[in-house]
């Protein structure tokens, strides 16, 4: 895992490092800065990690027991098989049965549709890193969640087991949730045992101990030595021509002024103008005014569909999308776009074809896919997914 943390380290601040060589057989040249991103992930003072902490994060990120009707876990709508997100436009989560694209309603309409597009966890402990910052980030104040509303991933971590559509269901009020999953929790011997390794001391099992072993065990979900980091490492050819075009047409046409640093990403909210899910019964306001957080680019090949609500549904969709200077939301007037929105030249077909090559090309297949046999509860692992 150390080996691959060390190529996201060196990547590169893009916008300020490409430049076209004419008389090269190398398109441009990437000087990368080594001071982007740490050897590993931040950690807060108060929750270093340990091999105990991340085998429970783990089985609690697998265990339906953390949701009120015991029937949907982190891993449900975070599997690895979709690159830690869930392969729909928008999450089914509590009274919800089935796997990925073939979730369905089971609770008759009960509970609503989660209202966003799962974000993947690969490389969230990276949150924060922008080109600006130079990857001198406080763990306790990444942003996290296409509106940024919550910061660290500990309480990240928390936040889907007090939400009614993604885990709490109808078992309890919100205000109930994290005592009565703890008390749950206090009841399972295996669990009792693991918490007292993980957390030395009187009472183990709290909430605050809850997300912080969910939050050890996804510092480990790590995807960082792509072939474009290899590419920045001085490998010539670990880069197609098509994908240093890509790259180069990238900057061209001012995708780094959003997509930047080594997490390619300025973790700012933005307004774009992308239009409704008709899935949803009303419009989806984001932060505030519609606007909504810069993802990362990294491992987008598993993580389809994009944008907040998934309306994209391939890499095409999107480079298309950005080739107006109009919103296509109705709520949204064109005039309150960000400036940063249109883009310096037309997009052609040739370039979106080079551009998502490279994209491509910031993939890593090399994360943690681990799936535990069993859980302490006894319920299924990952929830209601078969």
């Amino acid at each position: 895992m150390q080996e691959s943390r060390t190529a996201l380290a060196i990547a590169p601040a893009i916008a300020a490092v490409l430049f076209l060589v004419s008389c090269s057989d190398r398109l441009f040249t990437v000087n990368p800065r080594t001071d982007d991103l740490s050897m590993a992930p931040p950690v807060p003072a108060d929750n270093p990690t340990t091999p105990a902490k991340v085998e429970l994060g783990r089985l609690l990120f697998w265990d339906p027991i953390l949701s009120g009707e015991k029937d949907v876990a982190c891993a449900t709508c975070h599997h690895p098989s979709r690159g830690y997100a869930d392969g729909r436009d928008l999450s089914l989560g509590a009274g919800a049965i089935g796997f990925a694209e073939g979730r369905r309603d089971a609770s008759g309409g009960r509970i609503p549709i989660v209202p966003r597009n799962a974000p993947t966890i690969i490389n969230a402990a990276f949150n924060g890193f922008t080109e600006r910052n130079e990857g001198d980030v406080d763990p306790l104040t990444a942003p996290m969640l296409w509106d940024n509303r919550l910061q660290s991933l500990e309480a990240q971590a928390l936040d889907p087991l007090l939400t009614r559509s993604e885990m709490r269901g109808d078992a309890y009020p919100e205000q109930a949730a994290l005592d009565s999953v703890v008390a749950r929790l206090r009841g399972i011997p295996d669990y009792v045992r693991l918490f007292q390794s993980a957390f030395p001391g009187a009472k183990p099992i709290t909430p605050d101990n809850l997300g912080k072993a969910i939050a050890a065990f996804e510092r480990t979900i790590v995807a960082s030595n792509s072939r474009f980091d290899r590419y920045v490492q001085g490998d010539e050819q670990a880069l197609t021509q098509l994908e240093k075009r890509g790259l180069f047409l990238f900057t061209r046409v001012g995708c780094y002024r959003c997509h930047s640093g080594a997490m390619f990403s300025d973790f700012q909210l933005h307004v774009l103008g992308v239009g409704e899910n008709s899935r949803l019964s009303a419009p989806d306001r984001g932060a505030a005014k519609f606007a909504f957080r810069t993802p990362t680019l990294r491992n987008l090949g598993f993580t389809a569909p994009y944008m907040h609500n998934g309306t994209k549904a391939t890499l095409d969709d999107v480079l298309r999308f950005y080739n107006r200077d109009t919103s296509e939301n109705q709520h949204v007037p064109s005039d309150r776009l960000d400036e940063e929105f249109a883009p310096i030249f037309e997009i052609d077909d040739d370039t979106i074809e080079a551009i998502v090559a490279f994209l491509r090309a910031l993939d890593d297949d090399r994360f943690d896919r681990t799936v535990p046999e069993a859980v302490p509860s006894g319920l299924p692992v990952g929830g209601h997914i078969q």
